[in-house]
């Protein structure tokens, strides 16, 4: 499912982010860029060595910004660390946090002149964030970033499980709706 942002693209795949053939992929990480469960784990032992040898010459990535290494020994040429906010009953800046994590990943992405990036769903997974909040955080921070970037030519959601597809795309057709 996708949708069309000026001459970009927004679309959303139920799928394995460490198989994207997009410039880059976005990593959740944790603040110490130590590795961990879940996409971080995954990216990692897809990646090789590689990528866990820059996170520590980088040390540390404070939540709601981002941080770039090589891609290692996966498709993408590149990973995008971004530390999403835990979920702690919305009264922390959870929101703004999440919201910087992935304007901050998309503005590195352009900085680093990349024309694909595909995105987990930061926060969702272990990290507790309500899925219905994230995806539309999620979606409509993409979708007003690409309003003025076209240089971003495709922006991909890449989602584990139907559920969290389901609730992204209920999400991915209220931006439809409101683009027709």
């Amino acid at each position: 499912m996708e949708v069309k942002i000026g001459t970009s693209t927004l679309a959303i795949v139920e799928g394995d982010i460490t198989k994207e053939e997009t410039d880059a992929i976005v990593n959740a990480a944790n603040s110490g860029l130590r590795g961990g469960g879940g996409v971080d784990g995954a990216i990692h032992r897809a990646g090789g060595p590689a990528i866990m040898q820059e996170c520590r010459a980088i040390g540390h990535c404070p939540t709601g910004q981002a941080v770039i290494t090589t891609g290692g020994n996966l498709k993408a040429r590149y990973v995008i660390h971004t530390v999403g906010p835990v979920w702690s009953g919305g009264n922390r800046n959870e929101a703004n946090l999440l919201r910087s994590a992935y304007l901050e990943s998309l503005k590195l992405a352009s900085k680093k002149g990349l024309k694909s990036v595909a995105f987990p769903a930061i926060s969702a997974g272990a990290y507790g964030y309500p899925l219905n909040d994230a995806a539309r955080i999620a979606l409509r921070t993409a979708a007003d970033y690409l309003k003025d970037h076209p240089e971003i030519e495709r922006v991909r959601f890449v989602l584990f499980g139907k559920p969290m597809f389901d609730i992204f795309s209920e999400e991915l057709e209220k931006i439809k709706e409101t683009r027709a």
